[in-house]
């Protein structure tokens, strides 16, 4: 596989259409053989996707960029999509081909003004981890101390646009269906042209490092004099990924412990109601041997509407409550649910399964304590969302695009580590929220 950049709309068209062709192709001759008869055993189906899966991550690690934001976006996605589906997508979590060393080095030259053996005094040509704006080398100041190096890949910027218009397509190929994305491939592609800011990413580096550093959460520290808008140097953080941290085959102990942090750290973002860390998925987090929490990549980093936080906030106590009428109220509100819809039959349907939907989300938060261990609760979570009743038909406020990314990809690892956890500080805090969100209006 070559490991340059495609950056030109051409070259990255035509791997797309290689793309949609090959997927279409495949789900076409399944359907075909389902329709006249031929029965597919469970490990057939399990290695189709598996198979189907394998040849889009490939052509999406070609293509970097917006594709692999979507490949990480799908590996995170277990329920709607196939669990073989979801798994070979998580690689992209970890595991991307560079660009080329000449070309990494020919970067930092033109941003920096110098070549990184000039600058540095090392600088490891093999990148540590590469990605879908960019990839991080690791390299120590001429202080001694141990950096990162994120070089972002050339023209990103350029390509997002044309990206998510193919991506669109290519879609509709993967999950079937004739909803109209647009608002939220808008959101989506808006957050992408951000992230390719690293100037703005060097903000967030600082909020984040001021907000956390006297805690157990360890965040990198900004480089401003080996930066720019394109080359991003901060503080290296050491640690495992949850995949080789669950490996060493931990204690129950030290998975409550990490999965609390995990916890707390969402919740403290949650009250500041400021900047929040939206890029929830494990190649983000490092479990370290001194027992802190490590956290990267502040690119994608949102901050809600007041309007949107508070209904958002309201939805756990009026699950907690159990009060049908307001939740629907609510429901309206974030547009979950149609005012007039043109099968009110069918809507009803769809309102009684969000609901059910939300109460088993908001199950976490109605004791003072919560076992993510519980085989059950992830069997419910993962069915309700392969069950949906209106597949594929947008709804919702576009900003749940994020927050329900954030709330979702902590219960996922919460679930992968089987922590338990101390819920009742974030039940309080999150009634305390409303309260004051409530004052302030």
């Amino acid at each position: 596989m070559s490991n340059d950049f495609p950056s030109s709309k051409l070259e990255r068209g035509k791997i797309f259409a290689k793309t949609g062709i090959k997927v279409g192709t495949n789900y076409a001759k399944r359907y075909l053989k389902k329709s006249v008869g031929k029965k597919e055993s469970e490990e057939e189906g399990k290695q189709f996707h598996t198979q189907n899966a394998r040849q889009v991550f490939n052509e999406f690690t070609k293509l970097r960029g917006t594709a692999l934001k979507i490949a990480q976006s799908l590996s995170m996605d277990e329920g709607m999509l196939p669990e073989e589906f979801a798994e070979v997508m998580s690689e992209s979590q970890y595991s991307v081909p560079p660009i080329n060393k000449a070309l990494a080095r020919s970067i930092i030259k033109k941003e920096l003004g110098d070549y990184p053996e000039n600058l540095f005094a090392k600088f490891d040509t093999e990148a540590i981890a590469a990605a879908s704006i960019g990839q991080v080398h690791e390299a120590r100041l001429k202080n001694g101390q141990k950096v990162a190096v994120k070089i972002q890949y050339p023209n990103v910027k350029n390509t997002i646009h044309s990206d998510m218009s193919m991506a669109k397509t290519l879609m509709k190929r993967i999950v079937s269906g004739n909803g109209n994305f647009d608002e939220y491939f808008e959101e989506i592609e808006e957050t992408l042209m951000e992230e390719t800011d690293y100037h703005q990413e060097a903000e967030y580096l600082k909020y984040f490092n001021k907000r956390f550093s006297e805690g157990e959460v360890i965040t990198p520290k900004y480089i401003e004099e080996l930066s720019t808008d394109k080359v991003l140097t901060m503080t290296f953080i050491e640690g495992q990924h949850l995949k080789e941290f669950l490996a060493t085959n931990p204690s129950q102990e030290e998975r409550n412990h990490f999965g609390q942090l995990l916890w707390d750290f969402f919740h403290d973002q949650v009250e500041q109601r400021d900047f929040i860390h939206a890029d929830t998925h494990p190649g983000n987090f490092f479990f370290r041997d001194d027992g802190k929490l490590g956290v990267i990549d502040f690119g994608c980093v949102k901050k809600f509407s007041e309007e949107f936080t508070h209904n958002y906030m309201q939805l756990l106590p009026k699950h907690l409550k159990q009060n049908e009428e307001e939740i629907r109220d609510l429901y309206l509100k974030l547009d979950i649910i149609k005012e007039n819809p043109k099968n009110p039959e069918t809507e009803e349907e769809f309102f009684q399964f969000c609901k059910a939907y939300g109460d088993t989300f908001a199950k976490p938060y109605m004791g003072d304590e919560f076992d993510f261990g519980d085989p059950d609760f992830k069997k419910k979570i993962t069915r309700f969302a392969r069950e949906l009743p209106i597949k594929n038909e947008p709804r919702g406020d576009k900003n749940f695009i994020y927050s329900t990314k954030v709330h979702m990809g902590l219960y996922n690892m919460l679930m992968k580590l089987k922590a338990q956890i101390d819920t009742e500080r974030s039940k309080e805090l999150t009634h305390n929220m409303i309260d004051t969100m409530a004052q302030e209006k």
